[in-house]
């Protein structure tokens, strides 16, 4: 069995070369990694070495190793992968509500991202996880939105692992064209009931395809303060037809590449013809650091491997439609206002129904106890022809409400 080994290497030596063929490069002259993540052009971390400011990654060199981060205008998110389909992965906080035993608050922390220019994909999701949770997510798409999610259980017996569906997790789709949210959680009744097993709420947005919901998690999240969420990126505001009538702004810079408008309103994204390989952003696609011709039949774009170079190469996202709407801050911060108030009052709403019907069953519960429904069941079949039941509110007004001077007699 000697083979397995040596199967395995092969492999892992295939899927590096097949990884480095379809690697992204930087400009020329310019850095293109932070930490261990490469920076494809459009995308820089110094002045002059981006397509603009917007693609202006911010690398924070107090790390160690360096880390990557969304650049001026943006939420300080950390980033995690850059792909040239147009997608880019970032870390989002989670929002959380905690109580302790006697149900006083003893932590609480919202979550936002602000994306100056980079659309979030739809495929993201507004999770809220706890058994007395109630969550929301505002934002602009245009207009002032707002998302809700309502997380409810008694016992971690009737929580399943894997599943949104509002008991132990609640999960729910976010509107096209969101360029900003804000969210926040909170609990119905302090975790007063649940808070041997869930004394947290938890609230964020995540890629769809990274979350499973488990049991453990609604202790602590299993620690988890960040989640990742995808953004969308393209070029320009204006359509393929108008940026080629001044190249020298014109972003397809490559001789093998093609303009592709945005489905998302104004910009557009450049690719590489069928046949061809590399970064359609650069006069040739494969330089600094690469090699071969860039076409896919020929010896493509390998990257020159130096002894103990272990930079993250990266992978392209799957590519789905994208959208696209423009951002205004006023709109914003007032849609996130108006979503808190309307979290208070949905949540004063629901507790206040609880509590009525606590005590419509709790007045039920007397009734039976002190043989009320004997003593229906004899009137019903005539075996009692003198007694007849009063209501609460009939009682109430015979008495003047309950008045002293209403009193027969006292039984002392």
């Amino acid at each position: 069995m000697k083979f397995l080994p040596l199967l395995s290497l092969h492999f892992i030596v295939v899927l590096i070369i097949f990884v480095a063929e379809v690697a992204s490069q930087t400009k020329p002259g310019c850095s293109g990694h932070c930490g261990s993540l490469e920076i494809p052009y459009p995308f820089g971390i110094s002045e002059g070495c981006s397509l603009d400011d917007s693609f202006l990654i911010t690398c924070n060199t107090t790390f160690s190793p360096p880390r990557p981060f969304l650049g001026p205008g943006n939420t300080p998110a950390p980033v995690l992968n850059i792909s040239l389909d147009g997608e880019l992965q970032v870390s989002s906080s989670v929002a959380r509500q905690c109580y302790d035993a006697s149900g006083i608050l003893v932590e609480e922390t919202t979550s936002s991202l602000v994306s100056e220019k980079f659309p979030i994909l739809t495929r993201n999701r507004f999770t809220a996880v706890g058994c007395d949770t109630f969550a929301a997510i505002a934002g602009t798409r245009g207009q002032n939105f707002t998302t809700r999610c309502l997380s409810l259980c008694d016992q971690m017996e009737s929580v399943t692992n894997g599943s949104c569906a509002g008991i132990g997790c609640c999960q729910t789709m976010i509107p096209i064209e969101m360029w900003n949210f804000g969210a926040a959680v909170g609990g119905l009744n302090n975790h007063s009931t649940v808070n041997s097993f869930n004394p947290c709420s938890f609230a964020f947005l995540v890629e769809e395809e990274f979350y499973n919901f488990s049991i453990t998690d609604l202790i602590d999240m299993q620690n988890k303060q960040d989640m990742p969420v995808v953004l969308d990126w393209i070029v320009g505001n204006i359509t393929c037809q108008e940026a080629q009538k001044d190249l020298t702004t014109y972003a397809c810079e490559a001789a093998n590449s093609e303009c592709l408008d945005s489905n998302n309103g104004p910009g557009y994204r450049c690719r590489y013809k069928t046949g061809f390989q590399g970064n359609a952003y650069l006069v040739d696609g494969c330089q600094e650091g690469f090699e071969g011709n860039g076409m896919v039949n020929g010896t493509g774009c390998r990257r020159i491997i130096n002894q103990g170079d272990q930079r993250r190469l990266i992978i392209p996202l799957r590519s789905i439609r994208k959208f696209r709407t423009i951002f205004k801050p006023d709109k914003f911060y007032a849609g996130v206002s108006m979503s808190l108030l309307l979290i208070i009052i949905a949540g004063c709403w629901i507790y206040w129904g609880v509590q009525k019907r606590k005590l419509i069953k709790l007045k039920e519960k007397f009734f039976q106890q002190n043989g009320g429904l004997m003593l229906q069941q004899k009137l019903s079949n005539g075996l009692i022809e003198t007694a007849k039941i009063y209501t609460a509110k009939e009682l109430k007004n015979a008495t003047n409400n309950y008045h002293e001077s209403r009193v027969l007699c006292w039984n002392i």
